[in-house]
C-alpha cells in the first residue's frame, strides 16, 4: 500500500459498517464519494486547488467542488424538493459556470467549501424525508428519486476519476 494512502483505521469512509437494504446502500455509496471528494482536496493550498488540468480543459479541484455544489443544489433543492424557481448556482457566471471560476484566495476556497457543505447538508435532509419511490419531474419526464441518487453516485464517481488525475499532477498523491 502506498504511503500516500490513509491507513484503513484512519479512513473515514471505512468507519461505516455493511449496508442493509436499498436506501442504506445508495446513501452509503453517495456518502462514500462525497467524503472522497474532500479527501482528494485535503491538505492543498488555494493555488493547488485552483491548478488547472491540461488545455483545453479548465477543470480544477476547486472548480470540481463548485460543480458538485451546483449538482447537489440542482437535484436535491430544485428537482426533488421542487424549488425550480431557485436560480442554479453559478448560472450568472459568464460561460464557464462552475468549473472555470477558480480564484487563488483563502476566502474564495472557504466560501466554496461552505457552499458545497451547505448543499450536501440540505440534500441529506431532503433524502432523509423522501421515499425512494417518489416520482419527480425531470425535464418533463417522470423519474423516481432512486434514479436521481444513482445519477448522483455516477456524477461523483466520474468526477473523482478526474480528481485522481488532478491530484496526482499536483503532488503525486494517487487515488484510494
Amino acid at each position: 500500500m502506498s504511503d500516500m494512502w490513509l491507513p484503513a483505521d484512519q479512513d473515514p469512509r471505512m468507519q461505516a459498517g455493511p449496508t442493509r437494504g436499498e436506501r442504506d446502500c445508495l446513501v452509503g455509496y453517495l456518502e462514500h464519494y462525497r467524503t472522497t471528494l474532500e479527501l482528494k482536496c485535503d491538505g492543498l493550498t488555494p493555488a493547488q486547488l485552483a491548478t488547472r488540468s491540461v488545455p483545453p480543459s479548465s477543470m480544477s479541484l476547486l472548480g470540481m467542488v463548485r460543480h458538485m455544489a451546483r449538482v447537489e443544489q440542482s437535484w436535491f433543492r430544485r428537482v426533488i424538493d421542487g424549488h425550480l424557481e431557485i436560480t442554479r448556482l453559478f448560472q450568472e457566471d459568464d460561460g464557464g459556470f462552475d468549473f472555470d471560476a477558480a480564484a487563488v484566495d483563502e476566502a474564495f476556497v472557504a466560501d466554496t467549501w461552505r457552499l458545497w457543505r451547505d448543499e450536501v447538508a440540505h440534500a441529506r435532509e431532503v433524502l432523509a424525508r423522501t421515499d425512494l419511490n417518489a416520482v419527480v419531474d425531470v425535464h418533463g419526464e417522470p423519474s423516481e428519486v432512486r434514479d436521481i441518487i444513482v445519477h448522483m453516485i455516477e456524477e461523483y464517481a466520474r468526477h473523482l476519476g478526474h480528481a485522481d488525475l488532478l491530484r496526482e499532477c499536483i503532488d503525486g498523491r494517487t487515488g484510494q
